[in-house]
């Protein structure tokens, strides 16, 4: 019965102490809905993603396969067509490691993990393209050419996105079966019963949470209602409905 859900920030370290397991809403609804969520954070103008997020700095190289990117990008790039109308997404893919490995001489994950998966990515017809240093991606110009960007972990996106678009920034999980958004702060203990808090991106993860339900609604109804191909069989001259593997 319900259309969209809107998630407020939680003390994560105060949650795990009294038993919950999860390090997050994210890790929640996925184990709960056996779905892979892909923590996206939005704006109108700049959308990041992050390959692994709340898990420590040590662990990040081992936590990023070829695999994975591909299953992230096909999800980031589904959400963009469905849930904003983007036809045909441009996502950019940053290094992992200072200078996306500076050809190897600084890391090799680049080389053999991200740059591998950008290849068969573009081969299935997924506008992917990196990988790009993540210390200068951030210019307008640069990061304005692109729909979205996946970044390799949590600060590596968020850092930026958040000094860019603190203020409206929403935090969305693509990939659930349902739309789940949340402001893109924290609870901000420090403040509490001052009058400090701002409340515009609350305020942004209720309404864009509406304008994905809308938009993900209109694309189904394209979808369902779109006229399908027609041939001319060879034997009779009828014409007859492509079977659906072949459209």
């Amino acid at each position: 019965e319900i259309d969209v859900l809107v998630t407020a920030p939680i003390n994560k370290d105060e949650m795990m102490k009294q038993g919950f397991k999860h390090a997050g809403h994210t890790g929640y609804f996925e184990e709960k809905f056996g779905k892979k969520g892909l923590m996206f954070l939005v704006t109108e103008k700049l959308k990041v993603a992050v390959s692994t997020h709340h898990i420590p700095v040590s662990e990040i190289s081992k936590n990023i396969s070829k695999q994975k990117i591909k299953e992230q990008v096909r999800v980031l790039n589904q959400s963009l067509i469905e849930d904003f109308c983007i036809q045909k997404p441009k996502i950019a893919i940053l290094g992992l490691n200072p200078h996306a490995g500076d050809g190897g001489a600084i890391g090799k994950e680049e080389i053999e993990i991200i740059e591998p998966a950008i290849k068969e990515l573009f081969n299935e017809e997924i506008l992917a393209f990196g990988s790009f240093p993540a210390d200068s991606f951030f210019q307008p110009e640069k990061y304005s050419s692109f729909d979205a960007v996946l970044a390799m972990y949590h600060d590596q996106g968020l850092a930026p996105f958040k000094t860019l678009a603190y203020e409206e920034g929403v935090n969305y999980t693509a990939g659930l079966p349902f739309i789940r958004t949340s402001p893109d702060h924290g609870v901000a203990y420090d403040i509490a019963g001052k009058n400090l808090a701002d409340e515009q991106s609350f305020s942004e993860a209720i309404f864009t949470a509406i304008k994905i339900f809308k938009n993900r609604n209109e694309y189904q109804d394209l979808i369902e209602n779109r006229l399908k191909p027609r041939v001319l069989a060879h034997d009779n001259g009828i014409d007859e409905d492509l079977p659906e593997e072949n459209e």
